[in-house]
Formats: structure tokens, C-alpha cells, sequence
């Protein structure tokens, strides 16, 4: 799902084609990522695009009113988990999943394609839009670090879930999340209550960091060469692997789930032994192939003592 780095790269290209056009046309295809459909279309047209905003993992496009200068709408937009604006050519070909075609004055349009169709878009006024968004909490990226301390300090829940909290945190997701708290070598267990000053302070900046570093490089479409780091020694059970290419191959996906916590190295091995410790290792138990599975099913069991 996209999250705030992904929202912010996308926000920043369409404030360099988008500000000063005109929407002279809107159509759609699939209705139910649109909220207020008849209101899109009749407030839409003739209206002007002034700015392109970012709010957690919102885009909001802001529009001077056809009817009055002073009058202003926002289109909200939530990219769900596959959501997409581009600009292009209005005669360029449709891409399949393509639902909401905003045609500007200057023969381009402004596609918006979502294939699992989770995202939304509506039409707001400035009070609704800040009745909506109101409710978010800080941005990440601009919370200071006593901000940051006041809104973890004192709260008995466990540090992932605040920082994944949209009323605490807005933005931030699974995947950044736990990027900053490897970084910052905090277990996302842990109470925020329970955490020292200095240990705020280096999530903090674990956090600022990694989204800065996110941004820079686009999004996750580029997590691989971001997140860089050998990590495979840090898993916090006993894992056999057969070659380097399951290693890394592992690695990824346990990063991604959020598992690696442990400094300490992990045992290597690819004794019998080493796979049943690490079949009670929690979720996502696939240290090693199906045939070494099979292998280790079909062996003779081992003798008990006496």
C-alpha cells in the first residue's frame, strides 16, 4: 500500500504539470472508488487546479471554483493499495483499470488507474476537507523531536501500532515502520510508555531519515537499493538454507515482516535439528525448499534416550 514517501513522490510530479490548468472535461468508468459521483461531475468542470497537496497519505487537488474566485473545493484522493495518477496525452492508450479521466486545457488528462479498485476520490468543501483530515495526527516529516516524544510518552500501547496509528502518526506504514525501528534497534513490542528519552530521540531520527531517504529515491518501488544492508545474521531463530540466492531471497521477505529485531546472529545450519528449531519460530516458516521438506519427512526418526 502506497504510504507517505510514495504519496509525497507523487504529489511533487503532479505540482510541476498541474498547478494553472483548467479541468475542462471529467469521465469515469468504474463508479465505486468515487464518492459523490454526480457532484464530480457537475462542479468539476471549468474548474482551475491551483495546488497539489500532500496531508499523511492523502493527495488533495485544489480548485478555484467556475462560479467564484473565492469559492474553493478540494478533490481527496486516497490511492488505496494499487492506486496511480498519470498525465499524458489525451489520445495516449488506455491503460486497463483506468476509471477517472480528467481532461485539461492544455489536451492532456490526468488518469487515475487502480486495479484492486481500494482507493477513493471524492469532491469537498474546505470545511468538509478539514473535518476529514482534521482528525490525522502529526506528519512525521515535520514533527519535531519534542512533538515526536509527546506523542508517544506516556501511552500504554505498543510503539508499531503508534506509529502505524493515522490519528497519532499520519503516513506511516507497515514497511517504514519497520525500517525506522530496526534502525533505531527498539522491538515494535515494546510500550511507548516503556521507552527511554534517548530512545525516542534516535527513533525519531530513524524515522525522519528513512522517509527522507524514501523520498529521494522514489518510493518502495526502489526498496531493494535502499535497504541495502545485509541482515540475514540477525534472525532470532536457528535457519538452514541451502544457497545464497534462498538467503537473500528470505531475507527480503522476513524484512519486510517486520521480524528482524535481534542483533545476535543466528545459527546457520543444515542439520535436522537446526529446521525444527526453526519451525516453531513464529510466521512465515520457510527456511528452507520443499524437497529438503519432503527429505526431512521422509527420514527415519531420530532415537530417543532412554
Amino acid at each position: 500500500m502506497p504510504e507517505l514517501p510514495e504519496v509525497e513522490t507523487v504529489v511533487r510530479g503532479l505540482q510541476s504539470v498541474l498547478p494553472g490548468r483548467r479541468i475542462v472535461e471529467f469521465r469515469s468508468g468504474k463508479i465505486n472508488v468515487i464518492k459523490d459521483l454526480a457532484l464530480l461531475g457537475d462542479q468539476i468542470p471549468g474548474s482551475r487546479l491551483v495546488a497539489v497537496r500532500r496531508y499523511g497519505k492523502f493527495l488533495h487537488l485544489e480548485l478555484e471554483s467556475r462560479a467564484s474566485e473565492n469559492a474553493r473545493l478540494f478533490i481527496l484522493i486516497h490511492l488505496g493499495m494499487t492506486g496511480q495518477l498519470t498525465v499524458g496525452a489525451a489520445d495516449e492508450p488506455v491503460a486497463p483499470h483506468t476509471h477517472i479521466f480528467f481532461t485539461l486545457d492544455d489536451g492532456r488528462e490526468l488518469r487515475f488507474r487502480d486495479p484492486r479498485r481500494f482507493g477513493r476520490v471524492q469532491i469537498v468543501s474546505e470545511s468538509r476537507r478539514e473535518e476529514l483530515l482534521g482528525k490525522l495526527g502529526l506528519d512525521p516529516l515535520e514533527a519535531s523531536a519534542e512533538q515526536f516524544r509527546k506523542q508517544i510518552a506516556n501511552r500504554r500501547a505498543r510503539i508499531k501500532a503508534l506509529l502505524m496509528d493515522q490519528h497519532v502518526f499520519r503516513g506511516m506504514g507497515n514497511i517504514y515502520t519497520d525500517e525506522s525501528l530496526w534502525r533505531a534497534r527498539i522491538h515494535p513490542s515494546r510500550l511507548g510508555a516503556n521507552l527511554t528519552a534517548a530512545e525516542i530521540a534516535k527513533l525519531h531520527s530513524a524515522v525522519q531519515h528513512v522517509l527522507h531517504e524514501a523520498i529521494r529515491l522514489r518510493g518502495s518501488s526502489f526498496l531493494i537499493t535502499w535497504i541495502r544492508k545485509d541482515r540475514t545474521a540477525n534472525f532470532s531463530c536457528a535457519i538452514a538454507f541451502t544457497s545464497e540466492k534462498e538467503r537473500n531471497v528470505l531475507a527480503a521477505e522476513r524484512r519486510f515482516a517486520g521480524l528482524l529485531w535481534r542483533d545476535e546472529a543466528a545459527i546457520f545450519a543444515r542439520s535436522a535439528s537446526a529446521r525444527r528449531a526453526h519451525a516453531s519460530c513464529g510466521r512465515r516458516r520457510r527456511a528452507v525448499t520443499r524437497n529438503e521438506e519432503l527429505k526431512l519427512r521422509q527420514s527415519p526418526p531420530r532415537p530417543r534416550n532412554k
